[in-house]
């Protein structure tokens, strides 16, 4: 399979399926991409390691691998195993530690490495640089993950307990049509594609475990594997770094974006880093660039949104000034910002972009839920105010999992500022404003939310949305979060129609509110199918159908004895 060197331009050749045969026997294949030959002595080696067919290389969010071969570097793009052309069977994350450290070792044998390996990409490919990482192997000296995530039962596939549905069953699916072809499963990959084809409909399949397209018995089960394990456990750990991350040894440069699917797991893997990482050197040297970016593409237009000139950040050249600086010793990131991000909301200009070295807030600005009984929809009179309400007024509405609200970004759970005013419009949605403002806040960090709630049902979900109202009145999505009974109270007896304090944290966000925006607080039974919508009834989600699915009444209580209320995190500025 290997071939000779093939030119790409100035200067920069390719050599194309060189094999690397692992310890126990199976052969991974990469291309490599060569400095021009003005760059005489070995260089350092850029490792990306994934499982999407090597010759697309990320490129959907960096340039090209030519690009950093261009700049001095040996740029390795490896299939993982049971990819592409590399042998093996593939199970996600499975055997991403050992193969990946053991490709490192191979690299450092290599006349054109110097000794110095960098790893970068972006989602699973960023998973695979934490745990080749977690092996501490020789020669890795940085890693730069982007949009990945340290734990992945809480970062990746579930939300405090619920399935982030819409994602696990997309990408899910999108692996297994590959598994199909390579296992020349005719039958099966036609439902596949045909599933894929209509990826957006899948979570309204009920029950969706059982989604006919993964029916055939000789596919990988890694899909059912991950529906199975709702919860934390040694099944998840031994696919991550949750319980690894003291091995962790190395600079890295995490890359996140507010409306990306992985955003917990990415900010969660920094600040664990920043504090458990195993040297002091490693812990001093984590640091986040945040975005306003969906997962694909990091671009200044999200969702249906224009963010201006400044959301399209130069990735690529920050990536370069990270490997300059660890691998070849420039200095180029010495007095760089423990966190750069975007501050959505904020007006156009070079102040978008924040800088700071805090890695806790300044301080909280807390808002109390209140209103006369009736906060239903965005034509209730639900209200944040300064101070707890002092009367006993309550709020209810009814959860229908048949009909369930709707996550941010409608039906197709979209990701960006989506304009929230349509789904604000039904009584199933409890709606909270602020007064105008008369000066601006910046939130930055993860909002809390805790709501005196009780449900008529054995098993419930609560959600909490934040969102911007500007002065025009767009109701602007800012982040999400929910809670599931059987998680939250797993160490206290949940009871039906009995008031508990839930208490839960939404995704992180950095969302200036100018003088004459709105701060508004959305509360519902569900965000589907961002989230698996909860059937109300002791069945597991994803065993659940319209045959057990139940409606059930929630009452929250906002008063001197409940005081439910929204905590906001201030950006340390």
């Amino acid at each position: 399979m290997k071939r000779a060197r093939v030119e790409c331009g100035d200067g920069v050749t390719v050599e194309r399926g060189v094999a690397c045969r692992m310890s126990d026997g199976c052969t991974l294949y990469s291309d490599h991409y060569y400095p021009p030959p003005h760059f005489t002595q070995p260089q350092p080696v850029l490792l990306m390691r994934q499982p999407y067919g090597r010759d697309i290389a990320s490129t959907v969010v960096y340039a090209h691998p030519a690009w950093f071969a261009g700049q001095g570097y040996n740029v390795v793009i490896q299939d993982v195993r049971g990819r592409g052309d590399s042998e093996g069977d593939f199970y996600p994350f499975r055997h991403e530690q050992q193969d990946g450290a053991e490709t490192i070792a191979w690299l450092l044998t290599r006349p054109e490495c110097n000794g110095s390996v960098g790893m970068y990409g972006f989602s699973y490919q960023g998973m695979t640089q934490f745990l080749a990482a977690a092996a501490q192997p020789p020669g890795l000296r940085c890693i730069a993950p982007a949009m990945a995530a340290a734990d992945l039962w809480a970062g990746w596939f579930y939300h405090q307990g619920a399935l982030r549905l819409a994602t696990t069953l997309g990408w899910g699916i999108q692996m297994l049509r590959a598994d199909a072809r390579r296992l020349q499963l005719d039958e099966a990959h036609t439902q596949l594609e045909a599933a894929w084809q209509s990826v957006r409909t899948q979570p309204q399949a009920a029950p969706y475990g059982a989604i006919a397209a993964l029916s055939d018995a000789r596919l990988p089960t890694y899909l059912h594997d991950w529906m199975s394990h709702a919860e934390p456990g040694e099944y998840w750990a031994q696919l991550d770094i949750s319980t690894q991350l003291d091995r962790i040894q190395v600079p890295a440069l995490h890359v996140a974006g507010w409306y990306d699917f992985y955003l917990q797991g990415t900010w969660d893997g920094f600040h664990a880093l920043c504090k458990q990482a195993a040297t002091q050197e490693a812990r001093e040297h984590q640091y986040l660039l945040a975005g306003p970016w969906v997962h694909i593409p990091w671009a200044q237009r999200v969702g249906d949104a224009d963010l201006g000139a400044e959301a399209a950040y130069d990735t690529d050249r920050l990536l370069l000034r990270w490997f300059n600086h660890w691998l070849k010793g420039s200095g180029e990131f010495v007095g760089e910002p423990r966190i750069r991000h975007f501050a959505l909301g904020a007006t156009t200009g070079a102040s978008r972009w924040c800088c700071t070295t805090q890695l806790k807030p300044q301080g909280t600005h807390t808002l109390y839920l209140a209103s006369d009984g009736r906060a239903n929809s965005a034509k209730g009179d639900g209200r944040l105010e300064e101070a707890p309400q002092a009367t006993a007024a309550a709020d209810h509405f009814v959860y229908d999992p048949e009909v369930p609200v709707l996550a941010p970004g409608g039906i197709q759970a979209l990701s960006g500022p989506f304009d929230q005013s349509g789904i604000e419009q039904g009584n199933n949605v409890l709606v909270y404003t602020t007064p105008t403002l008369q000066s601006s806040l910046h939130v930055f960090g993860a909002p809390r939310v805790t709501l005196h709630a009780a449900t008529s049902a054995p098993a419930a979900d609560l959600t909490a949305k934040l969102v911007r109202v500007t002065p025009q009145g767009r109701a602007e999505f800012v982040c999400v979060g929910i809670a599931r009974s059987s998680l939250l109270f797993r160490e206290a007896e949940y009871t039906a129609d009995r008031v508990h304090a839930w208490t839960f944290a939404l995704e992180p966000t950095s969302c200036r509110f100018a003088a004459g925006d709105c701060i508004r607080l959305e509360i519902a039974g569900s965000a589907f199918p961002l989230y698996d919508r909860n059937p109300s009834s002791n069945v597991p989600a994803r065993e659940a159908s319209p045959w057990n699915w139940a409606r059930s009444t929630h009452t929250v209580r906002h008063d001197a004895h409940h005081p439910s209320k929204l905590e906001l995190p201030l950006c340390p500025e």
